[in-house]
């Protein structure tokens, strides 16, 4: 039988322990060590030890090439002098005895997906405004954070369609169907968001003929409630995961994404966004928006 990994634990208000082949009831000592451990654990899901891997399942290169570059000033490694094994530590990316931890398995995993069954973003483009219509394309993107975040991208960008608007001004505009800061930022905000533990549920996009839904797992977390969900208050289930992503560029300013979202939905002539979260641990957050006047068509955006 595994050592419980909330201790102390107490059989008729005593806490027991084993020591070697001995049994017997805590002292005050054994339970302030038993609290210590406990303590230890508590840690946020990112930054705990993924148990059964070594450095072997990072990608090292991806790191000394990207991730250094992006998080660390330029003349601070060739400063200190540390190891390759010491800034993944300091980063979080690896525990203390060199065990990666989950934002480490995430951010430079040669496959995250192996030890997080849940760590990919799958994507569909539906010819129609429900799941029985016919399915245009369909595409799973997994790997280390930075490819996927890119490949997000890419692929936000050649979804969107635009239209020509001859009549607001005295030269053509091209006018797009959705504005792609505010789908990256929706996007972002579920990869960075979810909830990566007890669930092997991938954040799913799903892009109808009239809306997009984006669904990912996890619930309001901290000082983020049901109530002011959407009001640009955050908090970070992932703090690690959150650090990584704002030096790779992809979060500017911690809190500012739904009022970045709000901006450009409303200059692009889309209806104000609206959000909300069920408190629940099988979270379906969404936001919504009507339709742009100006595009061809009458979509509706939604982060659900």
């Amino acid at each position: 039988m595994l050592p419980s990994n909330t201790p102390p634990v107490k059989y008729k208000g005593q806490a027991w322990i084993r020591v070697g082949p001995r049994r017997g009831v805590a002292n005050a000592e054994d339970e302030r060590q038993l609290n210590e451990r406990r303590r230890s654990l508590d840690l946020p899901f990112d930054s705990r030890p993924t148990p059964g891997t070594t450095l072997d399942d990072l990608d090292l290169t991806l790191f000394e090439r990207l991730v250094i570059p992006s998080l660390v000033p330029p003349d601070v490694p060739a400063a200190n002098g540390r190891t390759t094994g010491q800034r993944l530590a300091a980063l979080r990316l690896v525990s203390p005895d060199q065990i990666p931890t989950a934002a480490g398995v995430l951010a430079i995993g040669n496959d995250p997906t192996a030890w997080l069954p849940g760590a990919y973003v799958q994507f569909l483009r539906v010819d129609g405004t429900t799941l029985a219509d016919p399915l245009n394309d369909e595409k799973r993107l997994s790997g280390p954070l930075p490819d996927t975040l890119r490949q997000l991208d890419e692929l936000l960008a050649l979804n969107i369609s635009s239209t020509v608007d001859f009549t607001s001004g005295p030269t053509e505009a091209r006018v797009p169907d959705y504005p792609i800061t505010a789908l990256q930022q929706v996007v972002r905000n579920a990869v960075l968001h979810r909830g990566y533990e007890h669930t092997n549920a991938p954040i799913r996009i799903t892009w109808y003929a009239d809306r997009i839904e984006v669904v990912n797992p996890g619930g309001p977390f901290g000082m983020v409630s049901t109530g002011n969900f959407g009001s640009g208050l955050t908090d970070y289930r992932n703090p690690t995961l959150a650090e990584i992503m704002r030096g790779l560029g992809y979060v500017q300013r911690f809190g500012a994404g739904i009022p970045v979202t709000h901006r450009s939905l409303s200059e692009n002539g889309n209806p104000p966004v609206e959000f909300d979260s069920p408190p629940s641990s099988a979270r379906r957050s969404w936001a919504r928006t009507g339709p742009c006047p100006r595009c061809p068509t009458t979509p509706t955006a939604w982060a659900r």
